[in-house]
């Protein structure tokens, strides 16, 4: 694997970098054992200093971590910026409510004495993240266990390996202790390494279905707790009552962010056939409305594709689909610029027997799906092997969210853009992953929820659990 820097706007080496030795990582854990002993015994509020720190840090240096971003993967720099500050808002979210989160919880008991819960850290973390949120998805591991106090070892995805170190370098900065988060530029056999390694307690994996596989397979074996963030096919339900000017005004939006290379990001249109021709024209013109350009430049609204392989696999993707009889609506022309340009492009006419019906296509293409009635709606939106996100529209959000409840995924919005906040839990079900990210959830994802009961004196009469004292004699 090798970890490096290509601008996919101009297809530029920017950066190579070696990878991680054999002395790197055991260098790593061992700092992040030690560290984590040391933890166990500092208040939580000194963390949160630290990690207040973290985010204004993360202010002050904004624009050179967004153009990183933005060179490494292809991000507009609008989008970059604004990825900055989110993991700056997520950082103070968790300083402010970590303690509160982590405090002690008394019991109600029958037992004999006092009862509680203690959480507490369980030892170093391994984050194996991706490269579209290269910021984003670090922040959602990070800031919940350093409150909690687990060290975390940091293995980021090849193409966005200045991104990752830059990171890093800025928690280092805020004054955080050497090892609360170490990055290195592992192989994959050295991930499974790490993991087996018993100083590792926990891994947390936002990535491809294969990849969380491997790594849950891992984990599993050495029985290590774990958290998977994988692929979405999130449905968009429109109503047949819905806001078609909020809809027209969100949907485009909600494909082409970040090129449409989101986990959460709508990839199904499913439409009531009163307003599909309306949708579907709105669409095509919003597709067609778009200006690809250099990433850097205010004017430019559609980003390059983070790598050429990427770009490849999803023509190859496209190609299929058509091949299986779907139809193109709008797009799958060149674009004539150098850089890893895909043109957004709509689909139709998408059967189930169509590889596109089950298979996530992670770029600028939508499926758009004509449905007559909601049971249908909600029929298309659950037969997936996803289950990560999901929006729907409704003249009536009570009814949209009736309608919401029915979709199997971790997470819908109603009448609105999908949204991620540190307060709101981030997960789903299904091939889409298990365990949550980020909220008071994602605070208890590592943590030893030790149970301690005490008592001045037993009381050998009244045992819980069903025991019975025996006398003695």
């Amino acid at each position: 694997m090798a970890y490096k820097t290509v601008n996919p706007y101009n297809n530029e080496v920017v950066k190579e970098y070696p990878n991680a030795t054999e002395d790197q990582l055991q260098e790593a854990l061992a700092t992040g054992h030690d560290l984590y002993k040391t933890m166990r015994k500092q208040p939580i509020s000194e963390r949160a200093k630290i990690l207040h720190n973290v985010a204004a840090k993360l202010r002050e240096h904004s624009d050179e971590l967004a153009k990183a971003c933005t060179v490494d993967m292809g991000k507009l720099y609008r989008e970059s910026k604004g990825e900055v500050e989110l993991v700056a808002i997520i950082a103070d979210w968790f300083a402010d409510h970590g303690e509160d989160l982590l405090k002690s919880e008394k019991i109600d008991t029958i037992a004999t004495g006092e009862a509680g819960i203690r959480h507490q850290s369980t030892g170093v973390i391994m984050m194996v993240e991706p490269w579209n949120f290269p910021y984003y998805q670090i922040m959602r591991v990070f800031a919940p266990n350093f409150m909690v106090g687990n060290p975390m070892i940091l293995k980021h995805a090849a193409n966005t390996p200045t991104s990752a170190q830059m990171f890093a370098d800025v928690v280092a900065e805020a004054g955080a202790p050497k090892g609360s988060l170490t990055n290195l530029f592992l192989s994959y056999d050295q991930v499974t390494e790490a993991i087996e390694d018993p100083r590792v307690q926990g891994v947390a994996l936002t990535g491809s279905e294969r990849g969380g596989t491997a790594v849950a397979g891992a984990a599993g074996k050495n029985l290590k707790k774990n958290t998977m963030e994988l692929g979405g096919m999130d449905p968009f339900v429109v109503l047949g009552d819905a806001d078609m000017d909020a809809v027209n005004d969100i949907a485009w939006r909600a494909r082409l962010y970040n090129c449409g290379q989101v986990c959460t990001s709508s990839k199904r249109f499913i439409v009531m056939d009163n307003v599909y021709d309306e949708f579907l024209d709105s669409l095509k013109k919003h597709f067609a409305a778009v200006k690809p350009g250099d990433p850097m430049d205010p004017a430019t609204t559609l980003a390059p594709m983070n790598t050429e392989k990427a770009k490849n696999k999803l023509q190859s993707q496209l190609d299929d689909a058509i091949a299986h009889g779907a139809k193109v609506a709008y797009g799958n022309e060149h674009i004539d610029l150098p850089g890893q340009f895909f043109m957004p492009t709509i689909l139709t006419d998408i059967d189930k027997d169509n590889p596109a019906f089950k298979t996530e296509l992670f770029g600028p293409i939508a499926s758009v799906y004509k449905v007559h009635s909601e049971q249908e709606a909600i029929d298309i939106a659950n037969d997936s092997p996803y289950g990560l996100g999901g929006i729907v529209f409704s003249g009536d959000a009570d009814h949209g969210a009736e309608v919401a409840g029915q979709i199997e995924t971790g997470m819908v919005f109603v009448n609105n853009f999908m949204a991620t906040l540190p307060e709101l839990p981030f997960g789903g079900v299904k091939l889409s992953g298990y365990g949550r990210e980020m909220s008071h959830i994602g605070q208890m994802a590592f943590v030893n929820e030790q149970l301690i009961v005490k008592t001045d004196k037993p009381d050998l009469g009244n045992l819980a659990g069903g025991l019975v004292a025996t006398d003695p004699e």
